[in-house]
């Protein structure tokens, strides 16, 4: 999978984006929570406003992972006031990073990790941060191979069930 391209999101690819969210949140979250929990996040965090609001923020940018044209994953970071929580100007939240089931263990997230890790760089900011499901195991192992470590829980509220999230983070050395 030596080609992918990762580009930034316009947009002009909101539908585009609609789509690889509602599908990926879909294929991680469906088998541990409630239809209804599920349809109500999706319709919020997903309608044509909310994006549209999002892609236009300053502070917020999305990227496609894409292989030969197919948009198979997607990646947004946050800086500043943009964050959804932190609010540190001196680093950078990845508020979301999923990519398409059928292309997990192909290395498409550690692309999207390194454009982060690129970005955070490029700005000389000081860490990256994120917020990551409880239960989402292979995630935090995925995070923690990449020297994340736990620094806090919060809520992570799915439709009207509240969830933990594991808060963790990765120090950034730009010396060198």
């Amino acid at each position: 999978m030596s080609n992918i391209e990762i580009r930034k999101v316009k947009l002009i690819d909101l539908t585009k984006l609609q789509d690889i969210g509602r599908k990926t949140f879909i294929e991680t979250f469906s088998e541990e929570n409630t239809e209804e929990d599920m349809r109500k996040y999706l319709e919020e965090e997903f309608s044509s406003d909310k994006l549209t609001i999002e892609l236009n923020n300053q502070y917020s940018e999305f990227y496609f992972a894409e292989f030969e044209t197919n948009v198979i994953g997607y990646l947004k970071v946050n800086y500043a006031q943009a964050q959804t929580e932190i609010k540190d100007k001196n680093s950078l939240e990845i508020e979301r990073i999923y990519v398409s089931k059928e292309y997990h263990g192909k290395k498409i997230g550690q692309i999207l990790v390194d454009k982060a890790l690129q970005i955070a760089k490029q700005n000389t900011l000081n860490y990256l941060w994120l917020g990551v499901w409880e239960k989402n195991t292979r995630a935090i192992h995925f995070y923690k191979k990449n020297g994340f470590v736990e620094f806090d829980k919060h809520i992570f509220k799915l439709g009207n069930d509240e969830q933990i999230d594991i808060m963790m983070k990765l120090e950034l050395n730009h010396k060198g």
